[in-house]
């Protein structure tokens, strides 16, 4: 069956020719994968709190064959948790140079800049944001950072911008419908 669905917003034909090539996407965590705030009790245990919903949208490009890594600039057990949860096998905390990190993820998975997409909102983005495939960034972000991409959410970071994001990746290539099939919702399309 060929189930087409149109993404909360209209994706511009350059976009969708982007998003066919990639192969990996690389997220921040704080103000993209949460909504940017830290929790912390009185012994200085951090909490966040993630949307279930972005979740299964990152399994869902794991299933079919779209990678997944963390990159963040802070450290936290919490994050390693999320990720453990979630599958995700790359994760890199403290980084303080993320271009320089970026690199190492591009030699380790012998991937190019192109295939990439990178999902960030703070000015320590910027520097990959320039150098990935497909640049994104969410509807709460920095306004400098709005500047540098190719697309910014319809949802707030750590409310559905990382699904967002998942769900045109999936689109653009081609695999809305076996989803849509699988999840029987192929009738409501």
């Amino acid at each position: 069956m060929n189930h087409e669905l149109k993404p909360r917003g209209l994706m511009e034909k350059n976009i969708i020719e982007k998003l066919k090539k990639i192969k990996m996407l690389i997220l921040d965590v704080d103000g993209v994968m949460t909504d940017g705030g830290i929790i912390m009790d009185k012994d200085g245990c951090e909490m966040k709190q993630f949307n279930v919903r972005d979740g299964h949208g990152l399994v869902m490009l794991e299933r079919y064959g779209i990678k997944v890594a963390i990159l963040t600039g802070r450290t936290s057990t919490v994050v390693e948790h999320r990720a453990r949860d979630l599958k995700i096998t790359e994760i890199y905390q403290g980084a303080l140079n993320k271009k320089e990190i970026f690199a190492q993820i591009l030699k380790k998975n012998n991937l190019t800049p192109d295939v990439i997409a990178y999902l960030g909102d703070d000015i320590v983005d910027i520097p990959v944001l320039k150098m990935v495939g497909f640049p994104a960034t969410v509807a709460d972000a920095v306004e400098i950072v709005k500047k540098t991409v190719d697309y910014v959410t319809v949802h707030k970071g750590g409310q559905g911008a990382v699904r967002e994001v998942c769900e045109m990746l999936l689109m653009a290539q081609g695999y809305w419908s076996q989803v849509a099939d699988r999840y029987e919702f192929a009738d409501l399309v």
